[in-house]
């Protein structure tokens, strides 16, 4: 009789999954940032070809860094495919997963057309920005998809009173305007990704102080969410959580401010975009953190994820 294999997926290898897609997709954003401040934008003036009919880069500064974060997007691409494909093959199946995972494919789906439409139209800040947004946005399916992937699928209990909830849900929703207010102040900064790109028309200094203001407050706020974690008792892990997403923010703000009286450097900016990147995980997390649920063991490697044999429809000659 003809044998044939199949590979069954299990929980601990598609956490390994998910984690290279958190990964993949927080490279994709400090890469994406290293070609806008490098003044490389238009280095690949063509989609999906880099000039003309000439797929690989010249061998020039500008055209190889574009050119190095299409290759770095379509790591991401094969990632996030393999990701969703093991969440439809997992055992035990999960829908969650698997819509998560597909929320995934949609998004970087949804990129590739406005990195296409970015380059087509040289570069217009109102597409950058949201080019950013939806990275950001993608960024946090992959973060609540990884830590789906290591917890049971049970509704979630609060661990803490409900106005920290709220507060946790109002820091979240205070840092996504944090982080679209910078994505303005670049869009009027002297970092367009190519000397020749416009800039939205709203004064830089007026813009960065707008985006300061708003970061103030949410500094503010995590403050308030620190000691009400601690002064209550909440558990050791919230507190932990807490601290730590109080520090990456104070971090990204002395950041923040650096960059700003120092004239915007290069450098300086690419370190902002590091930090807003480890911020935004650090939030997710902690929101999520707010709620219990059982976790998996992950420790063992279970038996799903070895080769299956299964036998063959096919009966003998």
């Amino acid at each position: 009789m003809l044998r044939y294999g199949r590979l069954r997926p299990g929980p601990r290898l598609f956490r390994r999954l998910a984690l290279m897609s958190v990964v993949a997709l927080s490279l994709i954003i400090i890469t994406g940032a290293a070609v806008r401040l490098t003044g490389s934008g238009l280095g690949c003036p063509d989609w999906p070809t880099c000039y003309q009919h000439r797929v690989v880069a010249a061998w020039a500064f500008h055209p190889m860094v574009e050119f190095t974060n299409r290759i770095i997007t379509i790591w991401v691409v094969v990632v996030v495919a393999l990701t969703t494909l093991a969440a439809a093959l997992r055992r035990p199946f999960r829908s969650d997963l698997l819509w998560l995972s597909g929320g995934l494919v949609a998004g970087v789906v949804g990129q590739a057309v406005l990195g296409g439409l970015t380059v087509l139209f040289k570069l217009d800040p109102s597409l950058v920005m949201a080019h950013f947004a939806l990275s950001i946005a993608i960024l946090a399916d992959a973060v609540v998809l990884l830590y789906r992937a290591a917890h049971e699928r049970v509704p979630a209990q609060p661990m803490v009173g409900r106005q920290l909830v709220w507060a946790g849900r109002l820091m979240l929703g205070l840092l996504c305007l944090v982080i679209l207010a910078g994505t303005a102040t670049t869009g009027t900064g002297p970092h367009a990704g190519n000397a020749h790109a416009r800039r939205l028309p709203f004064p830089f200094h007026a813009t960065a102080e707008f985006h300061a203001t708003l970061a103030v407050m949410l500094i503010g706020l995590t403050v308030g969410i620190v000691l009400a974690a601690h002064q209550s008792g909440m558990p050791l892990g919230v507190q932990r959580r807490s601290r730590l997403l109080l520090e990456v923010m104070a971090l990204q703000g002395a950041i923040g401010y650096s960059q700003y009286f120092l004239h915007v450097p290069a450098g300086v900016v690419e370190l902002h975009i590091i930090g807003v990147t480890l911020l935004w995980i650090v939030a997710v997390r902690f929101h999520l953190g707010l709620f219990a649920r059982p976790a998996l063991d992950l420790s063992r490697r279970p038996a799903l994820d070895k080769v299956e044999t299964v036998p063959s429809l096919a009966g003998p000659a």
